[in-house]
């Protein structure tokens, strides 16, 4: 099967390398100075000569902050919306299978139960409005497509909130997180790993829920990440710690689709523990 991966050497990306690479699978990344996603007739002409089977498409603008205000608003919506429309045509072209990786920011976060994938979207935030339309144009598009909605993520290949509180533990004694936004972790390990468990087992196509086990607020989260240093941390309200993007309070996902296909799922604490003891 001839692979493509776009954003190749992003945080997700990097992580599919490495897992394809371990399952002796061939493969070609792209980033942004390879294949120009915003650029249709670019992207047409790359599909076209290079025919992928199935494409992994990483490749995402995610600066949900920047993309309140110009440039970043332009950029969100040139690299998620119609760089997405322009993969998902020039692959459905062709014939190819897409996976998508999507995000639990196209809810607004007022539902206390959990997320299933045909919960009503409502994204507050230009990045959740910019991927929920990513998401119709696959599901409008293409025949053959995985929308993978995934939440919080942390790896070994990016920055990310694991890496931002180890840092600032070496520097710091005592830290605030915000504890009213609760939601799932997810390690990219996890995600690339159902991604090619999908693939391999020809899961039905579809809108699927992916964030490891168990959920907890960002209090939480960065009290075990921080649990065997000196650091102390304590929790303080979103209002004390204002941010231009709106962030959902409450945006646990159902993973019971997931789970019925017959992958394992580990909690979130189990896959914090293998990242840091890991690095």
């Amino acid at each position: 099967m001839k692979i493509l991966i776009t954003g190749a050497n992003g945080q997700l990306g990097t992580e599919l390398r490495y897992l394809l690479d371990q399952n002796n699978m061939e493969y070609t990344g792209t980033d942004a100075k390879e294949l120009d996603i915003t650029d249709a007739s670019s992207v047409d002409s790359y599909f076209s000569l290079n025919k992928p089977e199935l494409v992994l498409h990483c490749a995402a603008y995610t600066a949900v902050d920047a993309a309140e205000e110009e440039p970043g608003k332009t950029i969100n919506h040139k690299v998620n919306v119609d760089g997405t429309k322009n993969i998902a045509e020039a692959a459905e072209k062709i014939g190819a299978t897409l996976v998508y990786v999507s995000t639990d920011y196209v809810f607004d976060g007022t539902n206390l139960d959990m997320y299933k994938e045909d919960a009503i979207t409502n994204p507050k935030n230009e990045y959740g409005i910019a991927k929920a339309a990513g998401e119709e144009a696959v599901a409008s598009i293409m025949s053959k497509y995985y929308i993978m909605r995934t939440s919080w993520v942390f790896g070994e290949y990016g920055k990310n909130f694991v890496y931002t509180m180890l840092n600032l533990s070496k520097t710091h004694d005592k830290l605030t997180v915000v504890d009213d936004q609760v939601g799932r972790p997810t390690w990219t390990k996890t995600l690339a790993e159902f991604i090619l468990y999908a693939i391999q087992n020809d899961i039905e196509y579809g809108l699927y829920n992916l964030s490891n086990e168990g959920q907890c607020s960002w209090y939480e989260f960065a009290s075990e990440i921080l649990k065997d240093t000196k650091t102390t941390v304590s929790p303080v309200t979103s209002d004390e710690y204002p941010q231009k993007a709106y962030r959902p309070k409450h945006s646990v996902m159902d993973l019971s689709k997931a789970e019925a296909t017959g992958f394992e799922i580990p909690t979130w604490q189990e896959a914090l523990h293998e990242f840091v003891k890991n690095i």
